[in-house]
């Protein structure tokens, strides 16, 4: 099984955190979906006979384009590629953009998830991200969206200057009197060249508090494990059967197209990525030329690779599969180099199986570069 991801890189404005690739000008969107379709024509070959079980639209803003303009890419992606029965298909779209109306619209579409960028339901916290929507559009499209879509999740953003921890339940709390089947959260980092780099350097914005972001993790943890929502992925919280199936994907190590500029792809041996330029990618793909680099991964870069993304997820790290498929000196070194973790309770075994304990979860990615194989 493999996945199709669609970058589309628009947005109404920049948020001040976001350093994705978009672009505030839309005056290419028309001859960018048409890129889009020309360069899921050349690439149709590339998944071979494996089978695409999602389609996800990601940005950027995808929900600034119109149905059509979706409905059209979908029809280009079955017209050549395998695609399964009740293929997940997720757009990720903005309070702002989802009226009523459109939300109708889209529910009668191919489109079976809505990814709802909401990051905050206080005005306060959407006025410091800069986000294009407000506290009531953020409430009001959920209330409208559960009318007509089952599969739903949301953003939310912890550890933003200024939000107690009372607010962050809040925030929570909110969430789940929506009786939202889904929440992806994600602590709010501070990158190079993004408007909140340049906030925090004036002294307009207090400095990210990465004490604070890691004790409104737990919390968060703690609040969604107990209303029955399964920490599948450190970012991603799930109600039993509404895993993304997207997410999982990329988490599991399967194949995925990404289509698009900036998009990345990745078949298990190699990844891709497009070229982070509007202009040249479009004027590449109408000349029959696919804007990409491409890089052979190593047998180290794929062990690491898996231990990055395995010890991110309830799936956690095999050994036996490491010394399956990367041979036994990996293995060995990978049981070596976690002992101090699990002396100090941060990871354990089960069944052959490396996993992060609860206090460890938060310090997932930076435990995975340690236990990296250095060449």
């Amino acid at each position: 099984m493999s996945g199709i991801y669609i970058h589309i890189p628009f947005c109404k404005q920049a948020c001040h955190y976001c350093d994705f690739h978009f672009s505030t000008q839309m005056k290419k969107k028309d001859v960018m979906v048409d890129a889009f379709v020309r360069e899921m024509e050349l690439r149709k070959n590339e998944l071979g006979d494996e089978v695409v079980e999602t389609i996800y639209f990601g940005g950027g803003t995808p929900s600034v384009l119109e149905l059509q303009e979706l409905e059209r890419l979908i029809q280009t992606v079955y017209d050549h590629y395998k695609v399964m029965d009740h293929a997940e298909i997720t757009l990720e779209a903005n309070p702002d953009d989802l009226s009523s109306d459109r939300i109708i619209q889209l529910s009668k579409s191919p489109i079976n998830r809505l990814s709802i960028g909401i990051q905050s339901f206080f005005e306060e916290d959407l006025t410091l991200m800069n986000r294009a929507h407000n506290a009531q559009e953020a409430e009001h499209c959920i209330e409208e969206a559960v009318k007509h879509f089952d599969n739903i999740t949301i953003d939310l953003i912890y550890g933003i200057p200024g939000m107690g921890h009372d607010r962050w339940k809040a925030n929570i709390q909110k969430a789940l009197d929506f009786g939202l089947p889904h929440i992806s959260s994600y602590a709010l980092t501070v990158e190079p060249k993004t408007a909140l780099e340049k906030l925090i350097q004036k002294g307009t914005v207090a400095q990210v508090d990465d004490g604070q972001a890691q004790e409104q993790f737990h919390i968060l943890v703690d609040v969604l494990e107990e209303q029955g929502f399964v920490n599948y992925e450190i970012s991603n919280f799930g109600k039993p059967g509404y895993f993304s199936k997207n997410n999982t994907a990329y988490w599991q190590g399967k194949t995925y197209l990404g289509i698009g500029p900036s998009a990345h792809s990745y078949d298990g041996l190699s990844r891709a990525w497009n070229i982070r330029n509007n202009s040249i990618y479009i004027k590449q793909i109408q000349q029959g030329i696919l804007p990409s680099e491409k890089e052979t991964l190593t047998v180290t870069d794929r062990y690491n690779e898996y231990v990055m993304t395995g010890l991110r997820t309830i799936w956690g790290v095999s050994k036996v599969k490491i010394a399956k498929e990367f041979g036994p000196d990996y293995a060995n070194y990978l049981e070596q180099q976690s002992e101090k973790f699990t002396e100090q309770q941060l990871l354990f075994w089960e069944d052959a199986i490396l996993r992060t304990t609860q206090q460890g979860k938060f310090l997932a990615d930076g435990i995975a570069a340690d236990l990296f194989f250095l060449e």
